[in-house]
């Protein structure tokens, strides 16, 4: 008598827990290791009818539910049929529950928070046992010392199981006093070094934040300060000035780094559908909306929610944000249920809010709840002398990106971006560098736009500081990449005395092939006059 891989992931579980995430979290679990019948519900007051329907071998039952408890679901359950009791694994954070549990009926417990490899383990060993026991029902009496043999093999694999846990716990407190004497050492070493430190890190790189300029250093300082933290962090500054990176940099040095950061574009959301789409939805909650949706708030639990350019965000949902944001629970579209939620709030606006405030346009409080911790991010314009280290990291992307392999950035080139007042900050300095190396012929930077088309002619004493903002006027249009192409073409021929071929030809400064630089020629109609 035995008992196949195949057989134990057939088999049929059923998961039963009032909490969505822990019964999400189980069935993708179960999905993923193999099991192919795998039933979940939310109800423990369903679970004697699905049972009597579907006849499970394995039930997965939290202990803590509210209109009906775990103890109530098993005594159901064997009170239905007192002869075939099937076997149930309780989920609990309550160590005073596991023995209650076992002389309730369970088999087996599983303790909260969840250790996955524990949870795979436990499922398939009670399986392999309660499916022995199935066959052993229409199997002969020979088989019985077979199965009592496995079965006591199964248990000390548990037991074995549970002592390595307890023996790893052991060790992470062993470990943790070893820590503290180890602090003492780090904490003196960090004293020797901490200049040292703070310069390597900040230098050029600040996660994907580049540049050294004592601006952008002032930055990196405030971002170090409040990222351990849980605090509440407005992100200031202009567009393109990289709020989404500063807010992915708090995210990432904080407890929270192991969880979701999750992202809402305050401009890109319909008025209509705002709501559902923060707090999420059920079924039917509006016209239209013929499934359930998750809203960000849950999916951010646990971890950070950045909400990108927050000004946007219509004044009747302000309310209802500053709500969450205060109490930490909200309701969904269509269900009274009141969901809590644990979530970081990193928000960012190049609005001036105390303008917004003043108009009628922004919630006074929802201000002062968002304004705990201000970072203003500067200007390009005002960092100007970290235009080098960009121009080479997006040099550097986009001969990954396209293939090229330019390595020489000209004084000219640089003197072309540093002269440059950067409207769009360094969102408009990586596209103007995209657009140099798809066109730039050889290794070297070609600079080939005409900034001064559409540069806005602001003072560089300038500055974004969440009150005085910038107004900007509207600019003639960017010149397309045909145009600009065109024009270089041109101008190559000119240098050239319009010869094509050979060594001092237009097509080598070009890096192209004659012929293609012919068929280009015609393409655009060029002509010699």
């Amino acid at each position: 008598m035995t008992i196949t891989a195949t057989d134990i992931l057939n088999a049929k579980i059923l998961i039963v827990d009032d909490q969505e995430p822990n019964v999400t979290l189980l069935e993708q679990l179960l999905l993923e290791s193999g099991y192919t019948r795998v039933t979940t519900t939310m109800d423990p007051q369903a679970v004697c009818d699905l049972n009597a329907e579907n006849h499970y071998d394995l039930v997965l039952l939290d202990l803590q539910m509210p209109r009906m408890d775990g103890f109530e679901v098993m005594a159901a359950l064997k009170a239905d049929d007192p002869a075939d009791y099937l076997p149930v694994l309780v989920l609990t954070a309550q160590p005073g529950h596991k023995l209650q549990a076992l002389q309730s009926g369970a088999k087996d417990f599983i303790s909260k928070p969840f250790d996955l490899v524990e949870v795979k383990t436990r499922i398939h060993n009670m399986l392999e046992v309660r499916l022995l026991y199935k066959q052993l029902e229409s199997s002969n009496d020979t088989l019985e010392d077979t199965v009592q043999k496995r079965t006591a093999e199964l248990l000390r694999i548990n037991l074995q199981c549970t002592e390595e846990i307890e023996e790893r716990k052991k060790a992470e407190a062993s470990l943790q006093g070893t820590y503290t004497e180890i602090k003492q050492l780090k904490d003196k070493l960090q004293a020797e070094n901490v200049y040292l430190q703070q310069e390597v890190a900040r230098q050029f790189n600040f996660d994907e934040i580049i540049g050294n300029s004592q601006l952008l250093s002032q930055v990196f300082h405030q971002v170090e300060q409040v990222a351990p933290m849980n605090a509440t962090v407005l992100l200031l500054g202009e567009t393109g000035t990289g709020k989404g990176l500063v807010a992915r940099a708090i995210h990432s040095r904080n407890a929270r780094k192991k969880s979701p950061l999750i992202t809402v574009d305050c401009t890109t959301l319909p008025a209509t559908l705002i709501e559902s789409e923060l707090f999420g939805r059920e079924r039917g909650a509006f016209t239209g909306s013929d499934s359930k949706q998750i809203g960000r708030f849950e999916l951010a639990d646990g971890g950070t929610l950045f909400l990108d350019e927050i000004g946007e965000m219509p004044l009747e949902m302000q309310a209802k944000l500053l709500r969450v944001i205060q109490d930490g629970e909200f309701e969904r579209l269509g269900s009274p249920h009141t969901i809590k939620v644990d979530v970081r709030i990193i928000a960012a606006t190049n609005r001036n809010l105390i303008d917004e405030v003043r108009n009628g346009k922004f919630r006074e409080d929802l201000y002062y709840r968002l304004n705990v911790f201000p970072i203003t991010l500067p200007p390009l314009r005002q960092r100007k002398e970290d235009i080098p280290l960009l121009v080479n990291h997006f040099v550097a992307k986009f001969n990954k990106k396209i293939g090229k392999q330019i390595n020489i950035v000209s004084n000219a080139a640089q003197n072309t971006l540093q002269q440059h007042h950067w409207p769009g900050n360094v969102r408009e300095l990586e596209s103007a560098i995209e657009r140099a190396v798809i066109l730039s012929a050889g290794t070297s930077l070609q600079i080939l736009d005409r900034f001064d088309s559409f540069d806005k002619r602001v003072s560089s004493n300038d500055r974004f500081d969440g009150v005085n903002r910038r107004v900007p006027r509207e600019e003639p249009s960017v010149k397309t990449l045909v145009e600009l192409e065109h024009e270089h073409i041109i101008n190559v021929l000119q240098q050239t005395n319009w010869r094509i071929e050979g060594q001092q030809g237009a097509a080598v400064i070009l890096g192209l092939n004659p012929s293609t630089l012919r068929a280009r020629m015609r393409k655009y109609g060029i002509v010699r006059h």
